[in-house]
Parts: structure tokens; C-alpha cells; sequence
């Protein structure tokens, strides 16, 4: 289970975060860029180990950049590059489209993680004190915390996550007790839908709040003005990061809407059933090729982005729900 929290750094500790996670970008980055070479000039594949066993000698090498941080945030970094490798040569074995992992760009690559409290980093939080909790992280410091509810369980790994300006601290608990509910005795089938987001077979209804929808004017304003920025200039980043939290803002408003929606249905049902549905293939693109031109293009755009506000995909799993 995991535990998610808004941080609340100082600018000083904001610009280190900032530097931390470029630092790993970059590492992560030239993990990628050593691989492919090394197999195409000395048919050698460089692996997770033969890549962490140099991370000595990188860090010796720049004093003031990677040997700054934690060695293992560092080696969760190239972990996380050995998954993406070994999701490709699966697809590869299977048939399906490889896709090559890509270099991440300044906007793709957003979060770094500490794999053991207590090695590079600490949460340190203080029972007596339910707000009073901060989490400490190696070549940053001590960061408040906003610890909106307790954590329960051992904490695991910890994980710090930029969302826009925003920064979270994302805690991964094992032996987290459980919390069964009453039994209601009762099973529903559901529906997922557009004009209501949930249809019971009982005949109850829970409402589509058009997140998206409900935001189109601002967010429309605000890519214009976007838009009307000259490139590379100080008023475009500003714009930009105006859109970006306009676009986190419906996010959240959905993720929550889900959770909300989630848990009213886990109260009132012991079962609950619902259709395997594959939400990528109804959202797929109608607008076809140039000699196979799409057919009601404008539509079926309407009903993709009508499907992707809903967030079918955002509702939580949980045991007692079937497929």
C-alpha cells in the first residue's frame, strides 16, 4: 500500500530537489546510450550489474553532481532502465511493437526513489505531533511534510515525485493491517458509462462530474496565452506551468472522484462485477490514413475525450471486485 503526501520545501531545498532529479535523468540517460553502443561496436550487453559497479567510478568523477546523492536512489535508477529493457526484449519474444526505451526529456522523467528508509533517506515522523513530520533525504535535508492522514505499516521505499511546481513524497508500506467491512450480503453488477459514470444492475446511478469539461474555459484560456509566448522566453515557462497545474488540478479532482466512487460501491457490495473493458481500443483514433480517411472523426474524438474524462481506467482495484 502506498501513502501519498504533498511536500512543502524551502526554495533552497526546492532547487536541490530540482538538481537531484536532473542528476538522475541524466544517469539514467547515459545508462541507454553505453548499452547500445557497447552492443554495436563489441556485440557486449551491459547489464544492471556491469552498469551499478561503475557507479563508484562516476561518482568519483563529478565530486559536485552524482556523488552528491544517495548511492541507492542511484542504483533504483538503473533498476528502473533494467525493467524497461526487459519489457522490450519481452515484446519482442511475443511479437507485439518492441518500442525502444527512450531517453527522457527534461518533462519525462519525474521521479527519483530511495528503495530502503534509512539508507539515503529517513521519515521521521513524530506520533505525539500528527502534522509535525518530515523526511530527510541525503545532499537535501529535512522537508516538511503535509501528513494529511497517518501512515500505516513499515515503510519501505520512498519515492519523491514532481507534479508541476508541486513536489510529494510517495511511501510504500508492507504489513499494512487490514480494515475489513461489515458484510452486506449483497452483489451488483456495473456499468461504466459517459452520461453516468456507474449504472448498479440495482438501478443506482453514480453521477459523471466532466472534470475536464468543467475546466475546458480555463485551460483553453490558458493554452492560448501559451500559445502566444515566444519560445524560450521567461513568460512562456510561466505559461507553461499555468497549464501544467491547471492539467494536475482535473487530475486529482478525478483521482479523488474515483476513490470516492470506489468506495461507495466496496460499502454497499461483497461482490461486484463489471466488464473487462479495453479502454485504449475505445479510445483509439478514427481519423484513419490518407488513402483510408476515418469515417465521423469529429465524433468519435468528442466521445474519446468524453471517455478519458470519466477516469474508467482511475478506480481503484480491490479483492472483492471481478472482472
Amino acid at each position: 500500500m502506498s501513502f501519498k503526501f504533498l511536500l512543502r520545501p524551502t526554495g533552497k531545498q526546492a532547487a536541490a530537489l530540482t538538481a537531484c532529479l536532473e542528476d538522475h535523468r541524466q544517469l539514467y540517460n547515459a545508462a541507454p546510450e553505453h548499452r547500445r553502443t557497447a552492443y554495436a561496436k563489441a556485440g557486449v550487453t551491459i547489464r544492471y550489474g556491469d552498469r551499478s559497479s561503475e557507479l563508484k567510478h562516476i561518482r568519483a568523477d563529478d565530486p559536485d553532481g552524482q556523488a552528491r546523492w544517495s548511492f541507492s536512489s542511484q542504483q533504483a535508477t538503473l533498476r528502473r532502465l533494467d525493467k524497461a529493457f526487459a519489457a522490450f526484449f519481452k515484446r519482442v519474444r511475443q511479437g507485439r511493437t518492441p518500442g525502444f526505451p527512450r531517453f527522457k526529456g527534461r518533462g519525462w522523467f519525474d521521479t527519483v526513489e530511495w528503495s530502503k528508509d534509512g539508507d539515503g533517506c529517513r521519515w521521521n515522523s513524530q506520533p505525539e505531533h500528527p502534522t509535525a513530520t518530515s523526511v530527510r533525504l541525503q545532499g537535501i535535508g529535512h522537508i516538511r511534510v503535509h501528513r494529511h492522514r497517518p501512515v500505516k505499516g513499515r515503510v519501505k521505499t520512498i519515492s519523491v515525485k514532481r507534479e508541476g511546481s508541486r513536489w510529494y513524497a510517495v511511501l510504500a508500506c508492507e504489513d499494512v493491517p487490514a480494515r475489513p467491512l461489515q458484510p452486506t450480503g449483497r452483489a451488483a453488477g456495473v456499468d461504466l458509462g459517459v452520461a453516468s459514470l456507474v449504472t448498479t444492475s440495482d438501478g443506482v446511478q453514480l453521477a459523471n462530474p466532466r472534470h475536464l469539461a468543467a475546466s475546458a474555459d480555463r485551460l483553453a484560456a490558458a493554452q492560448q496565452a501559451l500559445a502566444h509566448k515566444e519560445r524560450g522566453s521567461r513568460r512562456r515557462r510561466k505559461a507553461l506551468v499555468r497549464v501544467a497545474a491547471l492539467h494536475a488540478k482535473v487530475r486529482r479532482r478525478r483521482l479523488d472522484g474515483a476513490h470516492k466512487a470506489a468506495l461507495a460501491l466496496v460499502r454497499d457490495y461483497d461482490v461486484i462485477v463489471h466488464e473487462d473493458l479495453r479502454i485504449a481500443n475505445m479510445t483509439r483514433s478514427a481519423s484513419g490514413t490518407v488513402d483510408q480517411p476515418g469515417r465521423n472523426v469529429a465524433a468519435k474524438a468528442g466521445l474519446n475525450r468524453s471517455i478519458l474524462d470519466a477516469g474508467w481506467g482511475g478506480v481503484p482495484d480491490d479483492p472483492r471486485v471481478q472482472g
